[in-house]
């Protein structure tokens, strides 16, 4: 069962094609370096991804890089850098570190300056449609064009301008709508320097408005089974990208729509401002290591806040400490029992069942954690007393590998 965003339910889980999944995934605006916060959304996907194929599904995974951007162009200026020097930097240490975050690397890897030609053609196809239309050699998008526009936020058009507004940037800061037509496309200017490529539209750039549904339908077409984000993005960014799918096709885009909440440091919102921003690299300078990084960023309910503090941090480190501690005691104790009595036996497959019972309730990777934790602690005792048999013993064992297949933080 998944919360699904849309439609505000807990849904059966039941992709278009049988076994074969198709799952977009929001990447980075990498013009800065991602930061804790990026990282649990990532890792939310990245433990969704796992399951379902823990589960037996073939998931196809789309993961964008924004590498075009306002924000990109204007850093890199600021930096004395090229928009490539920088975001290939930026890009680098994203990539490596989640690897070391033990994050599955996804089927499609796909920076924005790599789907330019899909972006043009979707632009093409909505002005010859007529949700969008040129001005002052730029192209908008007029939601207005569009039934139900505003349908994944359930936005009031009551509140609609009836004068014309159009909204220039590529985003917005604050979460507030922006009731106007939206851009696709940017004209060139003498400030983009190299961040402009020569179309059938002319000289320019797609907007970020247009790089997610440009590097999706890319990848994996005009029709996912899941798409998922920060939940930051059911201001505008998903709708948006909703409105201009569901333009060209014709079609629902998504079947499911998931979204992670915000990672808050001390209570607030990490921003430049208050100095708060913490990246994976300042935790592990700290002593820890990346795998209790990930631990600290998964187990918890993807759907709530989380709130960091290093008092909680520490406490996370310490549990999974143990855990792995009793991991360790059970491979390595001596069984002496040829046969488990039956309550000891009953608990080698509720391993797997507690697990799966609350991961199959929207991804509840805490309690399932929780779960395994009182299970491995009461298997221990009765192997400590003798009452485990090598054989129970093995398949609790075997039982956890696969589980960390989903997890990555066990072994």
């Amino acid at each position: 069962m998944l919360l699904n965003s849309m439609t505000r339910k807990l849904e059966e889980f039941q992709p278009s094609d049988d076994k074969k999944v198709k799952m977009y995934t929001c990447g980075p605006s990498i013009y800065l370096l991602p930061h804790i916060g990026n990282y649990r959304t990532f890792l939310f996907e990245d433990v969704l991804t796992r399951y379902l194929e823990y589960l037996g599904y073939d998931v196809k995974r789309a993961l964008n890089i924004t590498d075009i951007e306002d924000k990109a162009i204007t850093e890199a200026e600021k930096e004395g850098k090229t928009l490539r020097e920088l975001t290939e930097r930026n890009t680098k240490v994203f990539l490596e570190e989640l690897q070391k975050l033990r994050a599955k690397s996804p089927t499609y890897l796909l920076r924005s300056s790599s789907s330019v030609g899909q972006a043009v053609s979707i632009i093409e196809t909505l002005l010859k449609k007529g949700y969008a239309y040129w001005h002052e050699g730029n192209v908008y998008f007029d939601p207005t064009k569009f039934k139900n526009f505003g349908k994944l936020y359930r936005l009031d058009l009551s509140r609609w301008p009836k004068e014309k507004r159009r909204f220039h940037k590529d985003t917005y800061p604050g979460n507030r709508w922006n009731l106007g037509d939206f851009i696709l496309w940017h004209n060139y200017r003498k400030e983009d320097k190299e961040a402009y490529w020569n179309t059938s539209l002319g000289k320019g750039r797609p907007a970020w408005n247009v790089q997610d549904p440009a590097t999706a339908t890319q990848s994996l077409g005009f029709k996912l089974d899941v798409y998922c984000g920060g939940v930051d993005n059911l201001i505008r960014h998903h709708d948006y990208s909703i409105a201009i799918v569901e333009s060209v096709s014709g079609e629902s885009f998504a079947k499911v729509w998931l979204h992670g909440e915000h990672l808050f440091v001390d209570g607030k919102k990490m921003s430049k401002s208050r100095g708060n921003i913490i990246y994976p690299k300042d935790l592990v300078g700290r002593g820890c290591q990346w795998q209790h990084v990930r631990f600290f960023l998964i187990n918890g309910y993807y759907r709530k806040r989380l709130n960091y503090t290093h008092k909680k941090f520490k406490t996370a480190c310490n549990r999974l400490l143990k855990f792995k501690s009793m991991v360790e005691k059970l491979q390595k104790i001596e069984t002496t029992s040829v046969k488990s009595d039956s309550k000891t036996s009953r608990l080698i497959p509720r391993l797997k069942d507690d697990f799966e019972g609350n991961m199959n309730n929207d991804l509840h990777v805490k309690k399932a954690f929780d779960a395994l934790f009182i299970d491995l602690g009461k298997l221990l005792v009765a192997a400590e007393k003798g009452k485990v048999s090598g054989e129970d013993r093995k398949k609790a064992v075997d039982i956890l590998k696969r589980i960390d297949q989903v997890v990555q933080v066990i072994f």
